[in-house]
């Protein structure tokens, strides 16, 4: 378990991180969101044990990640912003050169290796030069050497970064997979990849906590959670809309003519909306159920 405890952190008068507390469960992947220079990295680097907290402390397991740096860092896999690498190794050369660091047996090493080069799709680059990859495969390499010796807690700061949709895909599954016996924490700006692969949302702005839920709990702040978008073929009576029970208000959009239902809180409105429309045969083309614009929630809550 990782407990985060009024963490700070201070550059000079600026302040980075402030006063910031959660705790993460293994089986939890924890999306921590925020704008650009909300912290998130930051916080990162203190959970990683690359920066030391100005106050309050990051417990790892019960030990303090600042007592117990070197011994605690092996249980961590980071894919820290940019994923650096030597630039001038091939992706073997790196990936091996990793595992040694790790202080991995022989045995442990080339069996960590096969699986990284497996898993992530490494083998068409294996003999480049790292500097002659494109950006998401120096991502991908870098997720590689993240996950390499097989640790109990991983931290991703942008692990989609620079990938196509099919790479992002096949990282997330990736992500899914080895979250089943460990911590994964990803740092990203990105709302699709919290609906995409997170179980539980932590939104931080200015360096500090504004959100910690579930996704879906996320969603319902949305004021489009749950409410139903009406197309209609032709021009209809559309008064009795608003007095269809759980109905909250309405929006009609001049451009597209789309008539769109708000529920009330807690309310489910597909049921009696559909009852409406073939009770009073309104020419519907086309009906959306809305699961919540997250875009809109984030802005409401960062700014």
């Amino acid at each position: 378990m990782i407990s985060v405890k009024n963490l700070s952190k201070s550059f000079g008068n600026f302040v980075a991180v402030n006063d910031l507390s959660f705790d993460v469960n293994p089986g939890d992947i924890v999306g921590f969101l925020g704008p650009n220079g909300a912290g998130k990295s930051t916080t990162m680097k203190m959970l990683t044990g690359f920066l030391t907290p100005t106050s309050g402390y990051v417990r790892i397991d019960g030990r303090r990640v600042a007592k117990n740096t070197t011994q605690l860092q092996k249980l961590i896999g980071y894919l820290p912003e940019g994923a650096p690498a030597y630039d001038e190794m091939t992706v073997y050369q790196f990936l091996h050169f990793i595992a040694d660091i790790r202080g991995l047996s022989k045995k442990d090493k080339m069996a960590g290796l096969q699986q990284v080069i497996d898993k992530i799709e490494l083998h068409d680059v294996l003999d480049q030069p790292i500097e002659t990859l494109s950006k998401g495969f120096k991502r991908r390499v870098g997720l590689a050497q993240a996950i390499i010796h097989n640790p109990q807690i991983l931290i991703l700061d942008e692990p989609t970064d620079g990938l196509d949709p099919n790479q992002k895909q096949h990282v997330r599954n990736l992500i899914t997979s080895l979250s089943k016996d460990k911590i994964v924490i990803i740092s990203t700006h990105i709302l699709e990849e919290v609906s995409a692969v997170c179980n539980r949302v932590v939104i931080i702005a200015e360096g500090t906590k504004k959100f910690d839920g579930t996704p879906l709990e996320l969603q319902q702040q949305s004021r489009y959670y749950q409410s139903v978008t009406l197309k209609f073929s032709y021009a209809a009576d559309i008064t009795g809309l608003l007095e269809i029970e759980g109905v909250d208000d309405m929006k009609v959009d001049k451009n597209t003519g789309e008539v769109t239902l708000f529920p009330a809180k807690g309310k489910f409105i597909l049921g009696p909306v559909t009852e409406y429309i073939h009770h009073y045969k309104l020419p519907v083309d086309r009906l959306h159920v809305d699961q919540g614009r997250l875009d809109d929630v984030f802005m409401q809550i960062t700014s």
